[in-house]
């Protein structure tokens, strides 16, 4: 479930969180958090908790005093809004008609799920194992790539967030999940700088020609290497940031010269949420693998999957995802209820409609805010860069935390990327008017702080 405050580098003891909860915590959500911060480990960006949750509906969360919030963020499980009536009901039946079932036995749900990705994702991505996360999804790709290829070495972004795991951690770039684990992370895991337009020292131009450079930087890194396994990375990070017309396609050439295979990281853009099914195929591509999770489960159910090509079904004789509820009938049937509803209710086509209209009305209203730097996403994946100075773009983060309280006073949730990001992901079934109230908001509260 969401938890109000996901604000990504922020320490739990800053001044606005203090003040946050001195002056809005009622009094039947102080007692939980205070047994939350007792019962769980300590971990940034999770425990100790802001807020408590005691109900999630459709778009909305509600606290125990009655607080309700428009959720924008939902760790990107919510596609299809919470507690969907048709995926309850379906969970529900699928629990009376088989609960479990043993790893080396299969079942009807399982199968169908696998078939659908297959049917979903483009070209010959066919071959599908399930995980119970994402972290895990991407370390059965890795270990199909290094089957694959007999090469062990990855190429990915710094800034990137592929997992939390050991090997999602070494592969991804957030230094929250990296810097504090003692001694050596998985080896051979090389690194580049992300495509980021707004900040790039080559786009002098405009993003529209801006030469590539860091494309460029992947193709001369794979050839100096020459023994990379595989390029894995989001198609559009979620920071939010859309890479550069041409981007991925260059990417995909320069992994057919050097021998690597490409892994689309589909966690939290996957399903509709950028307005295409996946992300990917705004850029005209194909990778060889991608791996889905977050919203497969409905935002009910744990469930991931990696989807390869069929000639990368090279691991027949060794484990390389050996989990007990690998096809496990119940998450696999709210998965395929999910996409079943992606699909009937018309939800890639509405994100990419309400996408359009989210970014057109921010543009219209903050066009030539002193204290906003760019406005960027796709689909029902967008956000707002704040900054202290627009020439210098020099990161406004105190200016985007104050920014996100005044939202969250006035019924908004959502988070703070890379520390001045405002990052918003509705879910796919909000209503175009919840979606203007929303946006009125965030403006409202923008607006408040050059006054």
């Amino acid at each position: 479930m969401a938890k109000i405050v996901h604000t990504e580098g922020e320490s739990n003891r800053s001044a606005a969180r203090v003040a946050w909860n001195s002056n809005s915590i009622g009094p039947k959500s102080a007692p939980l958090i205070a047994r939350d911060s007792d019962a769980f480990l300590h971990q940034s960006l999770s425990s100790p908790c802001a807020a408590t949750i005691a109900k999630a509906e459709g778009i909305w969360i509600e606290d125990l005093d009655g607080n309700r919030f428009m959720d924008f963020h939902g760790n990107s499980v919510h596609h299809i809004g919470y507690a969907h009536p048709r995926l309850i009901a379906a969970i529900k039946t699928q629990l009376d008609d088989l609960s479990f079932a043993p790893r080396r036995y299969t079942n009807e749900p399982a199968v169908a799920l696998a078939e659908k990705l297959a049917l979903l994702a483009p070209g010959d991505l066919s071959k599908v194992l399930f995980t119970t996360g994402g972290s895990d999804a991407n370390e059965v790709a890795l270990k199909i790539a290094r089957a694959a290829t007999g090469r062990f070495k990855t190429l990915s972004f710094w800034d990137s967030f592929h997992g939390a795991g050991m090997g999602a951690a070494s592969v991804g770039g957030e230094a929250t999940f990296r810097s504090h684990i003692a001694g050596p992370l998985l080896a051979g895991t090389e690194h580049v700088a992300p495509f980021a337009c707004y900040r790039c020292p080559y786009n002098h131009a405009g993003p529209d020609v801006c030469g590539l450079a860091c494309a460029n930087m992947i193709d001369y890194v794979l050839g100096r290497e020459d023994d990379v396994a595989a390029v894995i990375a989001e198609p559009m990070r979620a920071v939010p940031y859309v890479p550069p017309p041409g981007f991925w396609r260059s990417v995909r050439a320069a992994c057919h010269r050097h021998g690597a295979l490409l892994i689309m990281d589909e966690i939290p853009t996957g399903l509709g949420k950028t307005g295409r099914m996946f992300a990917f195929e705004h850029d005209d591509i194909i990778p060889d693998i991608v791996t889905l999770g977050k919203s497969l489960g409905g935002g009910i159910l744990p469930i991931a999957a990696c989807i390869a090509r069929s000639d990368l079904d090279v691991c027949g004789d060794f484990a390389i995802g050996h989990y007990t509820h690998e096809k496990n009938p119940v998450t696999a049937r709210a998965a395929l209820t999910t996409i079943e509803i992606i699909e009937g209710e018309g939800l890639v086509e509405r994100a990419d409609k309400l996408g359009r209209f989210a970014l057109d009305y921010l543009r219209e209203e903050l066009d030539g805010d002193p204290v906003v730097g760019d406005i960027r996403g796709r689909g029902l994946m967008f956000g707002i860069e704040i900054v202290e100075d627009r020439a210098e773009k020099t990161p406004g983060n105190d200016r985007a935390e104050a920014i996100y309280y005044a939202c969250l006073e006035a019924g908004l949730s959502f988070k703070i990327s890379q520390g001045c990001v405002l990052t918003l992901s509705p879910p796919l079934v909000i209503e175009q008017s919840d979606l203007a109230t929303a946006l009125q908001i965030v403006v409202a509260a923008i607006k408040s702080t050059t006054k």
